[in-house]
């Protein structure tokens, strides 16, 4: 039981990691090359993670400031709210007496 949790938590970490590579701000974008409708996507999927480590690292954003406008905004929000608004579906319900 204790070698499962432990290689939960290992690929809980590997994961993270991972995640961090394509977090908003990390200079993959630029004027020349913006981010589009498929990195907002990404970028609002991955809003959680690149807020907890932009708290560390100040040069890592929520959003990408390196953009092409409505259509990074329409897929960022759109992966925000389907993510959030996606997390309701895995509670459990208390059932009325």
């Amino acid at each position: 039981m204790l070698g499962r949790k432990m290689l939960q938590t290992a690929l809980l970490v590997l994961l993270v990691l991972l995640l961090a590579g394509c977090v908003p701000g990390d200079g993959r974008n630029t004027l020349a090359n913006p981010a589009g409708f498929f990195w907002g996507v990404w970028h609002g999927w991955l809003a959680p993670v690149s807020l907890i480590i932009g708290f560390f690292d100040r040069s890592i954003r929520v959003y990408e400031v390196h953009n092409t406008g409505w259509f990074y905004d329409l897929g960022f929000y759109m992966a925000v709210i389907s993510g959030f608004g996606g997390v309701g579906i895995f509670r459990s319900r208390k059932k009325k007496d």
